[in-house]
Parts: structure tokens; C-alpha cells; sequence
């Protein structure tokens, strides 16, 4: 298994978690685990967790209006958004140095 999976694996796995149990910085540790996904992340998904990571933090408090276990799936899928958000702005980091280095 890769690193990146697993990096991966353990973020969603914290995501999971964070909805039912308060875990202390939980937002600042998926972000930091997503920029070090996102630092492994091949060209051709750039565009699709871009786009993943822009819906998922939009659309997570639809989750909201679900009777009884809404609350903790727009928790969970914001805190995927979190991990996303962090990999996405890895990747657009990653562009700019791509573009402006000598």
C-alpha cells in the first residue's frame, strides 16, 4: 500500500471519528494531513479534487435538514471537505512553483 493511501486512509478515518468524538485541533490536523496528500497527488486528479474539495465544503450543511443522523454526516462530509481543501491547495501551490521556477 502507498503512503499517500495510507495518509489517506487515516485522514478519512479522523473525519469519521471527529463527527462522534471532540478531538482537540481536529480541523488544523486534516488540513496538514491533506497538504501532504496533496503533495502526492498525479496530474490527471488535480482538476477532480479541486472540484471535489469546493462542492464537498459547500454542500455539507445540506446534510443538515436529514432528521437525527444529519448533523453527523454534514460533519463528516465537511471534514472531508477540510482534507480536500487542504490537498487542493497543495496542488495549486504546487502549479505556481511550476510555473514560476527557473
Amino acid at each position: 500500500m502507498k503512503f499517500a493511501n495510507i495518509m489517506g486512509l487515516i485522514a478519512v478515518g479522523l473525519a469519521v471519528v471527529g463527527a462522534f468524538v471532540a478531538i482537540p485541533s481536529l480541523a488544523a490536523v486534516l488540513v496538514i494531513l491533506g497538504l501532504i496528500t496533496g503533495f502526492m497527488i498525479d496530474g490527471p486528479d488535480h482538476v477532480r479534487i479541486i472540484v471535489s474539495a469546493l462542492a464537498l465544503t459547500g454542500l455539507a450543511s445540506v446534510l443538515n435538514a436529514i432528521p437525527s443522523v444529519g448533523n453527523y454526516l454534514a460533519t463528516i462530509v465537511a471534514n472531508l471537505g477540510l482534507i480536500l481543501s487542504g490537498a487542493a491547495i497543495m496542488i495549486i501551490l504546487r502549479n505556481i512553483y511550476a510555473r514560476i521556477k527557473p
